[in-house]
């Protein structure tokens, strides 16, 4: 299963808010059948295809500049184990489970 932390941060916005190109990345994870959750300061998302968690990256990515932004930073973080099948949730659990919750 491949995790992976994806952060998009469009640059030289005249807004300090960023939600509208948050949607707009994240909208296309959603046309590329990926699974994802958001949080605060990036977005989750789970896949077993290294070829699909790429093409849902770059989608995101390129929505941002059909946004009209001219300047992206894309930071990605990926956790590709292979040795079993363990999902978002599972990894959550498991370290709630050793702190007694």
């Amino acid at each position: 299963m491949i995790s992976a932390e994806l952060t998009i941060v469009p640059v030289g916005t005249c807004d300090t808010s960023i939600s509208k190109y948050i949607a707009a990345a994240t909208s296309a994870l959603e046309d590329n059948g990926i699974k994802y959750k958001l949080t605060g300061m990036g977005t989750l998302i789970e896949t077993n295809d290294p070829d699909k968690l790429f093409t849902a990256i770059k989608a995101a990515h390129e929505s941002i500049f059909r946004e009209g932004v001219q300047r992206v930073e894309t930071h990605v973080k990926i956790d590709d184990r292979r040795d079993t099948d363990k999902t978002m949730e599972e990894k959550v659990g498991s370290v709630e489970q050793k702190m007694g919750k």
